[in-house]
Order: C-alpha cells, then sequence, then structure tokens
C-alpha cells in the first residue's frame, strides 16, 4: 500500500511519499496550498506519480494529545483534499514533527532560510513513517480509522 502524507499549512503543503511496499516514508517536496487545494497541475503531477492508496494528513495535536487550535481548519481541508482525489485519508499525530524536522536539518548544515522549503515535507515524511510503522506492527496507534466516504 503506497500512501501519501500531506503536511498542510497555511501557505505551503509539504508532501512524503511511502514506497510501494509501504516500508519507508521519504520526502517528495513542498507545494504552495492553493495549489494543492485547487488540484492544480502540480499537485496532479504527484499524484500520478505515486499513485497513492491512501492519503495521511498531519493532525495538530497540543502537548496533551488534545485537538490544536489549528486542527479544525486542517482537518476539513483535508477532507477537501481527499474527496476531490477520490483517494481514503487517515490522520497522523503530526505532533513535535516540524520542531524534528528543523533539528535533522539543521544537523546536516543548512541555515533557517536554506530549511525554509524543506521543513514541511521533511516533517510529514517522519509522521508518515510512524504511521506506516504501526500499520506494520498491528498497532493502532494511528489517530483516526480511514474516511473511505472521502467526505
Amino acid at each position: 500500500m503506497r500512501a501519501l502524507a500531506l503536511d498542510i499549512g497555511q501557505k505551503r503543503i509539504g508532501i512524503a511519499a511511502s514506497d510501494a511496499s509501504g516500508t519507508i516514508a521519504m520526502p517528495v517536496c513542498v507545494l504552495p496550498a492553493g495549489e494543492v487545494m485547487s488540484g492544480a497541475r502540480t499537485f496532479r503531477r504527484v499524484l500520478e506519480d505515486y499513485e497513492p492508496d491512501i492519503l495521511v494528513c498531519g493532525r495538530p495535536k497540543t502537548l496533551h494529545g488534545e485537538d490544536g487550535p489549528q486542527a479544525g481548519r486542517i482537518m476539513q481541508q483535508a477532507h477537501q483534499i481527499s474527496k476531490m482525489c477520490g483517494i481514503p485519508l487517515d490522520f497522523m499525530d503530526e505532533r513535535l514533527s516540524s520542531a524534528e524536522a528543523k533539528r535533522i536539518l539543521r544537523s546536516e548544515g543548512m541555515s533557517e532560510k536554506q530549511m525554509r522549503g524543506k521543513v514541511d515535507m521533511v516533517a510529514a515524511s517522519l509522521f508518515l513513517q510512524t504511521w506506516l510503522d504501526a500499520r506494520r506492527a498491528g498497532d493502532d496507534s494511528t489517530d483516526d480509522t480511514p474516511s473511505d466516504d472521502n467526505s
């Protein structure tokens, strides 16, 4: 099962994908949020290249495990993208994924300016890897069950 992860932000959406076996997550790209939300050619090309069976979107949680202030907006946008693409949707806690992505990129010697376009796709690959590992382990620690109705 190939999964495509979306780290939805107000300006940009980081995209990561799994390999065909659903074992390893890798960063793909960052696209302007408007291009993804409108189904622009750049996003359609990503869908064609990776042919995902499921979308996994980051769900922002607080450190106490509750939905964060952006969760409602992000979940609504994720459902819109899922419906537009006709691909089932699942959510994964993205808590601290951006901070961890910045730490990784900093350790590779990148400046804040160099990181700007990469943080979102690395964050998406981090929470996608957690989602993949949980599925492989048979663990139900993903946030929600897949929304097969695409609503």
